[in-house]
C-alpha cells in the first residue's frame, strides 16, 4: 500500500502510510490519498475487542509499512476508551465523547501521536506539530501529544470564536504545548498552517489536523465498527449523518462504506456555512469566509477534505449520487436541542443537533445513525439555559478546564508563530 497526493495526477511521488503520516500535507499542497481502498477483511468482528478490531480494520493501510508490526501495540494505546452506539426511541447515537478531552478529535489524535512517537523515537528525529483548531482538535492534540518524546505542538485558534470551556483545553498546557489565539477565524488560522508548511526555510513540520492521514485513518474505523453493530442489532443498513465542518470525519466514513462497511449513505449535516450544499446544488465549488455560529467547530468555509472527496468522486455527476448535505440554522440548533431534551431527556451539543436536525427534516422514517461529536458538557453556555439544567462535566473534563491557561495572542501572519 501506498499514499499520494490528491494534486499529484500521474501518481509520481508515492509514500508509504509511516512516511505520509510524519509529512502530514503533501509538497505540492494536496492531501495523501490511498493508492487503492481495500476490501473489509474477514477478521474484521464485532467479537473483538475494539482495539483490535481497529487493528484488523487498519491492517490493509500499513500493508508493508514499517508501522505494521506495532500496530496493534499503537492501537491498544490509542483506543483505551469506550465507543458507544445507544439506541434512542427513534434513531441511534454514535457518542464519540467518551475520550480524555470528551470529542471525537481524541480517536485520531491519540492514534496520531502514538505513531509519531514511535517512527521518531526510532529514527532518532524530532519534529513540531502545527495544529489550526476550531473548537475540539486542538484541545485532543495538545491532551494526545503532551509530553510525548520527541514531539512540540503549536496550537492555533482563533480569537473569540471557541467556547469558553473548549478556550481553557486548549491553553491548559505546558512543556512541549504551546497554544496562540490568532486575531482572525478559523480560516486565518488553516492558512497560517498551510502557510508555514511550504515555506522553505522551516523544516521538521507536520500536521495533526484532519489533513494529516494518520488522523482520517483511525477516524474511518468507528464508521466500519457502528455500521457492523446497527446491522446486528437492526438488520438493517443505516443512513448515517455526521456533523461537518473540515469535512475530515466524514470523509471517514466515505472510506469506511467504500471498503465495505454496511452504510446505506452517507449525509453531511452542516451549519450556516453553506459551501457543500451550495455546491451540491450548483456544481460550482465556491469555498469562502467561514460565519460565526453555535456549532463553532463546523465554522469552516473552505473545508480542506473536500480535496480528498473531490478524489474520491471525480466528477460532479458521482458528487451528487453519493453525497448528501443539509444546512442547519442557529436557530434549529437551540429548537433541536429543547425539543430532543423534552422528548428523550437526552442531551446534544449544538453539533449534535444538526445531525438530529437534518435526520427530523429528511430522514425521519429511514434507519439512521446521528454522529454525536462532543460532549454537551463543553457547551454550557449554549445547552444549559435551553434546557433549564446544569450539565455535568466528565470527570477528565472537569480537571482540564480547571487548570491554569497560558496562551499567546498573535495576528495571521504564520511567522509570527516562530519568533
Amino acid at each position: 500500500m501506498y499514499y499520494y497526493s490528491t494534486r499529484d495526477k500521474n501518481r509520481d511521488i508515492k509514500l508509504t502510510a509511516s512516511q505520509a503520516i510524519l509529512k502530514g500535507l503533501a509538497a505540492d499542497g494536496g492531501l495523501f490519498v490511498p493508492s487503492q481502498l481495500p476490501t473489509l477483511s474477514k477478521s474484521v468482528s464485532l467479537e473483538l475487542d475494539y482495539p483490535t478490531f481497529a487493528y484488523e480494520t487498519l491492517k490493509p493501510f500499513f500493508e508493508g509499512d514499517e508501522l505494521l508490526d506495532e500496530l496493534l501495540d499503537i492501537c491498544k494505546g490509542a483506543f483505551n476508551f469506550p465507543v458507544e452506539l445507544r439506541e434512542l426511541k427513534d434513531t441511534s447515537v454514535l457518542e464519540l465523547f467518551h475520550g480524555p478531552t470528551s470529542a471525537f478529535k481524541d480517536f485520531g489524535a491519540r492514534f496520531l501521536s502514538f505513531s509519531m512517537e514511535k517512527l521518531l523515537v526510532k529514527k532518532g528525529e524530532k519534529l513540531c506539530i502545527l495544529v489550526a483548531t476550531s473548537g475540539d482538535t486542538g484541545g485532543a492534540v495538545a491532551s494526545a501529544f503532551h509530553k510525548r518524546q520527541n514531539l512540540s505542538v503549536k496550537v492555533l485558534f482563533p480569537k473569540g470564536r471557541v467556547a469558553e470551556r473548549q478556550r481553557r483545553q486548549l491553553t491548559c498546557w505546558d512543556d512541549n504545548i504551546s497554544s496562540y489565539e490568532v486575531r482572525g477565524s478559523f480560516d486565518d488560522c488553516q492558512r497560517m498552517v498551510k502557510s508555514a508548511f511550504v515555506d522553505p526555510e522551516l523544516k521538521n513540520l507536520s500536521s495533526a489536523n484532519s489533513i494529516n492521514l494518520g488522523r482520517l485513518l483511525p477516524q474511518m474505523v468507528y464508521y466500519v465498527y457502528a455500521s457492523m453493530l446497527y446491522q446486528k442489532r437492526c438488520g438493517k443498513k443505516p443512513v448515517i449523518i455526521v456533523p461537518s465542518g473540515n469535512v475530515g470525519n466524514c470523509t471517514g466514513a466515505f472510506w469506511a462504506k467504500a471498503i465495505g462497511a454496511p452504510i446505506e449513505r452517507i449525509v453531511l449535516a452542516v451549519n450556516a456555512n453553506t459551501t457543500i450544499p451550495e455546491y451540491l446544488s450548483s456544481g460550482v465549488y465556491r469555498p469562502r469566509d467561514s460565519v460565526k455560529t453555535l456549532a463553532n467547530a463546523m465554522d469552516v468555509g473552505a473545508p480542506s477534505n473536500m480535496e480528498r472527496l473531490f478524489n474520491l468522486f471525480d466528477s460532479y455527476e458521482k458528487m451528487k449520487e453519493n453525497v448528501t448535505a443539509y444546512s442547519v440554522s442557529d436557530e434549529e440548533i437551540k429548537k433541536t436541542i429543547k425539543d430532543e431534551y423534552a422528548k428523550e431527556g437526552y442531551v446534544l451539543c449544538p453539533h449534535t443537533a444538526c445531525a438530529e436536525r437534518v435526520r427530523l427534516d429528511h430522514f425521519n422514517s429511514e434507519p439512521t445513525i446521528i454522529v454525536s461529536t462532543a460532549h454537551p458538557a463543553k457547551f454550557e453556555t449554549v445547552v444549559e439555559p435551553l434546557i433549564n439544567k446544569t450539565v455535568e462535566m466528565p470527570p477528565a473534563l472537569a480537571k482540564l478546564v480547571n487548570m491554569p491557561s497560558t496562551f499567546t495572542e498573535i495576528g495571521t501572519d504564520y511567522k509570527e508563530l516562530f519568533k
